[in-house]
């Protein structure tokens, strides 16, 4: 349900003379939709300070007069500042709360709605703790207390606003680079510091919501899947047609060529692009074709299925320490429904799961980080490695670069929670959390309506040894000794038969088939298991 404000502030542009209105009292700024005048409020006239660049498109179902509501109370959306950064843009939309009567300052109160990772975070502003640290001394990774509380520093950025439009709390910074750093907590909070104004730190903190929680009216009409116009460009490597799909790519594969281009500048730039040799001697990919939808019932926002797209696929494998050890590979695929957000549905040789990134991050439970705790529940390290991408298809909402490396940490869960999945990914200047759980091949078959050959090649659960495992039949529990030990002879002795039989599980252009080659030529030695529990994903900041 939309606010109706009781008293609106009205006065004519100073540039074109169009009217602008604004809906608080405590707004100092705005941008005319007609002329993008920059202009603040001096008494009972507007000045003109600048003029906003021209807004980049963009994925987001959000525009200006949308409305909805959180724990009963009304917003209405009316501003909307626009970053970017080094790796692409993300929005911050200036929403106004109806919280009382009406009339004045008080009655109204903004905040943010904020992209993050595929997901949005609502936001309030803050006065800056007296403990806040100096913003140039924060790293991602590092964990620090803030206004008594601890937090861990997601990520540390260097953005700049490339437009701003309707109504604002403060006039917008028009020119220059500043600092962004992202806090997480174990209480799913997200807390961000801003230098965007010289004189003096920004710190605000808020929450993880989806746009269905807000039940939003006055979102832009059609489905982000359809093809936008004007899209189109060409493949710099081969002048194949470009059509993203999706405003919110940042880097997409060509059909034609393979070649990964990226788009995060805007489609008027030059674009940047690399050549990806394929993995598999016949040609990899998914085993889901682009394009098709299943039905899930995602995370803990409900139970009912929602309609999940793939619109990406990746292929991804650890690093090993040393040079005679496997490499283990796995795939991703990237869903993204409109309401929701994205999620990764993993395939590994361990078998499938579904994770997405989480606002907060988890608390350790001992110095040596093995514990860690999540929603109350405790995750055993399994594994830590380092990661990179090998191929690439489809659109992705972050840039995608050549051998894209993160260190990564899996998690999995213990007790009756064993089937839960935590994934911690960092580079160089961002951590991402992700959480999830596994899934049983059958259900991921049936949920894209696979017919039973496809069904068959999506099956590779492997059971996990687990503690509870002397509470089975002796005979139960040999039986599961022996099947655990039989697949590791298949994946580390892959004589012409093992293969053969890998070949036929996975397919000739699959990973497992070339490892299982390549291991016979060089007589080395495998592991069962390796794969992320958790999709790489970086999806700027928020205010």
């Amino acid at each position: 349900m939309a606010t109706s404000p009781q008293r609106v502030y009205r006065a004519a542009c100073p540039n074109c003379g169009a009217p602008v209105e604004f809906a608080s009292a405590a707004s100092a700024s705005a941008v005319c939709s007609f002329c993008r005048s920059t202009l603040v409020r001096d008494g009972d006239t507007l000045r003109r300070i600048g003029v906003s660049a021209e807004l980049l498109d963009d994925h987001s179902p959000l525009q200006l007069g949308a409305s909805g509501s959180r724990q009963g109370l009304a917003f209405t959306v009316v501003g909307r500042l626009q970053y970017g950064y080094e790796a692409g843009t993300w929005n911050e939309w200036h929403v106004l709360f109806d919280t009382g009567d009406g009339g004045s300052e008080g009655d109204v109160r903004s905040a943010w709605l904020s992209e993050d990772n595929g997901a949005y975070v609502l936001a309030f502003d803050a006065p800056l703790p007296a403990d806040a640290p100096a913003i140039d001394a924060l790293r991602a990774g590092q964990s620090v207390a803030i206004d008594g509380r601890s937090w861990n520093v997601a990520s540390r950025l260097q953005a700049r606003l490339i437009a701003a439009q309707g109504e604002l709390p403060q006039p917008p910074r028009l020119d220059g680079e500043f600092t962004v750093v992202d806090l997480r907590n174990a209480a799913g909070e997200v807390a961000t510091l801003d230098a965007s104004d010289p004189l003096r730190l920004h710190w605000s903190v808020g929450r993880t919501v989806a746009l269905s929680e807000l039940r939003m009216a006055g979102l832009k009409d059609g489905p982000a899947e359809a093809t936008l116009q004007g899209r189109g460009v060409e493949c710099p490597s081969c002048g194949n047609a470009l059509a993203p799909k999706l405003a919110s790519t940042k880097s997409l594969s060509c059909s034609q060529c393979n070649a990964v281009v990226d788009i995060s500048q805007g489609l008027g730039a030059e674009l940047a692009s690399y050549a990806q040799n394929n993995s598999g001697a016949a040609g990899a990919g998914p085993q889901i074709p682009l394009g098709s939808t299943g039905s899930f019932a995602f995370g803990s926002r409900g139970t009912a299925p929602l309609p999940w797209q793939v619109v990406g696929y990746q292929e991804r494998c650890d690093i090993p320490d040393d040079p005679d050890e496997d490499t283990s590979f796995w795939r991703e695929y990237l869903l993204y429904n409109r309401s929701e957000g994205f999620v990764f549905l993993v395939d590994s040789n361990e078998g499938w799961s579904s994770v997405r990134p989480i606002t907060g991050a988890p608390r350790a439970r001992g110095a040596d980080g093995a514990l860690v705790e999540w929603q109350g529940v405790a995750y055993r390290r399994r594994y830590s490695y380092a990661a990179k991408v090998t191929w690439v298809q489809g659109e992705f909402f972050w840039r995608v670069q050549r051998d894209e490396r993160a260190l990564v940490t899996d998690y999995e869960g213990t007790g009756a929670a064993a089937s839960r999945r935590l994934s911690r990914e960092q580079t160089g200047s961002e951590v991402v959390w992700s959480a999830g759980e596994t899934l049983p091949a059958a259900t991921v078959a049936q949920a894209f309506g696979l017919e039973a050959g496809a069904q068959a090649a999506l099956a590779r659960d492997v059971p996990v040894l687990s503690a509870n495992a002397s509470n089975m039949g002796s005979g139960k529990a040999v039986a599961l000794f022996v099947l655990v030990v039989l697949v590791m002879m298949v994946m580390s002795n892959c004589g012409d038969d093992d293969c053969d039989e890998v070949r036929q599980t996975f397919g000739t252009a699959s990973t497992e088939f070339q490892q299982c080659t390549s291991r016979r030529a060089s007589g080395g030695t495998g592991r069962v298991g390796g794969g992320s529990y958790g999709g790489w994903s970086s999806g700027g900041s928020h205010k």
